[in-house]
């Protein structure tokens, strides 16, 4: 990518803008810190592509609910930094991870239509405290795609169907996409595919990660269970279940799995999901134990 021009910190020309519409979250990072752009024209300019685009024209419907208070904490003097590396940076969430703000946590699901968790999921501590604008939360398969075999890809009873970017109005005699979005992420895909947001976190039990990257010329990562905390995220599997990033690069991906990764002695136990893996491991035997068990099935 080109070098993105010098402005001032008020009005960002739109040149600059149009720029960073499909540009990687790296080169984001870098018209921050260079002060090309402010945190709040970014944030702005993604608000506005998704009423042009996901609300209306060709009508992604990939983000379920925009945050009420991203604005408040996109202050002009927002920069990145060694402590803060993702300070400024517009990030949505997919809706069944937990905020403890004015956002419901769905999971796309009526049954769940309102719902506030009490406090942030482990993931989005670890983004906010990294300095992410937390933008909205992401449509997706209902529950993960816990709820029926025949369930569309992107589609949930609270958000509607979610469209691929790359063929929108290409959808059958049922209205689902014809090329599908990819599921159960579809949302956390599509909006970082269509320039709505600077990266993504999906969510992914068996594909739900990596099929809509795919499917959306997107990188992703399914992390080793455990190396991301599920604590604020509905599960589906405790022995599979992760949250994991989606980006337009490598180099994205790696940035964001270090900020939402847990490290060191912070890091959760996950009893559960280690407990699950010992109920599907068999148990070894001590090399002294089989050698006088074969010793004692020996014919004499």
């Amino acid at each position: 990518m080109s070098e993105l021009p010098r402005a001032g910190l008020t009005e960002p020309p739109a040149s600059t803008m149009q720029m960073l519409a499909h540009a990687p979250m790296s080169d984001v990072i870098d018209a921050l810190a260079g002060r090309r752009i402010t945190a709040r024209a970014l944030a702005e300019f993604y608000l506005a592509r998704i009423a042009a685009y996901d609300r209306d024209g060709p009508k992604l419907n990939s983000v379920r609910a925009l945050n009420p208070d991203a604005l408040a904490g996109t202050l002009d003097g927002t920069r990145p930094s060694a402590q803060r590396p993702l300070a400024g940076v517009p990030i949505l969430l997919k809706d069944n991870i937990a905020t403890g703000d004015e956002q419901p946590t769905t999971a796309g699901s009526l049954a769940l239509e309102g719902a506030r968790a009490r406090d942030d999921a482990t993931i989005v501590k670890l983004l906010r405290s990294a300095g992410a604008v937390i933008l909205g939360k992401a449509n997706l398969t209902e529950f993960a795609n816990m709820l029926a075999i025949d369930m569309p890809s992107g589609y949930s009873s609270l958000g509607g169907q979610v469209k691929n970017p790359y063929a929108p109005g290409l959808m059958d005699e049922h209205g689902i996409p014809v090329l599908t979005p990819g599921g159960s992420s579809s949302g956390s895909a599509v909006a970082v595919a269509a320039g709505l947001c600077a990266a993504s976190i999906g969510t992914e039990t068996s594909g739900s990660l990596l099929h809509p990257a795919s499917l959306n010329g997107l990188v992703t990562v399914k992390p080793s269970v455990g190396l991301i905390s599920r604590a604020g995220i509905l599960p589906l599997a405790h022995s599979q279940d992760t949250a994991g990033p989606m980006t337009r690069t490598v180099r994205d991906a790696a940035m964001l799995l270090k900020c939402a990764g847990c490290q060191g002695p912070a890091r959760p136990s996950d009893a559960r999901a280690a407990a699950a893996g010992r109920l599907h491991r068999r148990p070894r035997r001590r090399r002294d134990e089989g050698r006088a068990h074969r010793r004692a099935e020996r014919p004499r």
